[in-house]
């Protein structure tokens, strides 16, 4: 149907967009944008942390409120704030599995309006708490940007990765590479002396001497011949 929009200003602040068409046309309100629920997932090391400084970040240089959270459970580079590889932290409010976030936002949204909500590590976040971060948005009307792992070294869900999977408005895939330059979806888990393997606990905390991002293929490879190290060569030496 051929037609063209104008945008107009009421006295209020109201934006309206006109449509005219050929015989008539209609008068629709431009709504501000509903809030919605994002999951920014992973493997390790592709710049999780990073992406949610800075759009922390973002909000802040426009003069809004940012709330970031990130789990109790990795201290690794000490508590109470998010750090990224590159240099950049904030200071974060911490969350364990008893944590009410929706009562915590509820009331730091009351003392000053908040204007958006970051989670670090929500891998760790618990079904329940996932659904409170859908009431924060649905009920609050606040955004809320969850950033963390999909799997763990076994190739499983985390549960806080299933329900977000399953609840967020957006899902947002940040990449990395494999050291044979594939997408990175797999994460290995390293003993002491370097071996992978894919048994014990789903959370054990560790860095890049714990942990490699690799792809499905050298995943599956390492795990075979028992030797990260060994499949690595196999491929530089073709």
């Amino acid at each position: 149907m051929a037609g063209w929009s104008v945008l107009l200003a009421a006295d209020d602040g109201t934006k309206y967009g006109t449509m005219i068409h050929r015989e008539y046309f209609t008068l629709i309100r431009v709504l501000r944008p509903m809030a919605q629920l994002y999951f920014y997932y992973s493997a390790m090391n592709a710049g999780k942390s990073t992406a949610l400084l800075q759009s922390s970040y973002n909000y802040q240089e426009r003069g809004m409120r940012t709330v970031v959270y990130t789990a109790e459970i990795d201290d690794r580079f000490g508590a109470g704030k998010v750090s990224s590889r590159i240099g950049l932290s904030s200071p974060a409010r911490l969350f364990n599995p008893e944590t009410d976030l929706l009562e915590d936002i509820r009331a730091e949204h009351a003392s000053k309006p908040v204007h958006c909500v970051l989670v670090d590590e929500s891998q760790f976040l618990t079904r329940e708490q996932v659904h409170a971060l859908s009431e924060v948005v649905d009920e609050l009307d606040i955004p809320v940007l969850c950033y963390g792992l999909r799997t763990d070294f076994r190739g499983e869900l985390f549960a806080g990765s299933q329900y977000l999977l399953a609840w967020s408005d957006k899902l947002v895939e940040l990449k990395t590479i494999c050291f044979c330059g594939r997408k990175a979806s797999m994460v290995l888990r390293l003993d002491q002396s370097g071996k992978p393997y894919a048994d014990g606990e789903q959370v054990v905390i560790g860095g890049n001497e714990r942990y490699v991002s690799v792809c499905r293929k050298h995943y599956k490879e390492a795990l075979s011949v028992g030797s990260l190290t060994q499949v690595q060569n196999q491929r530089y030496s073709c």
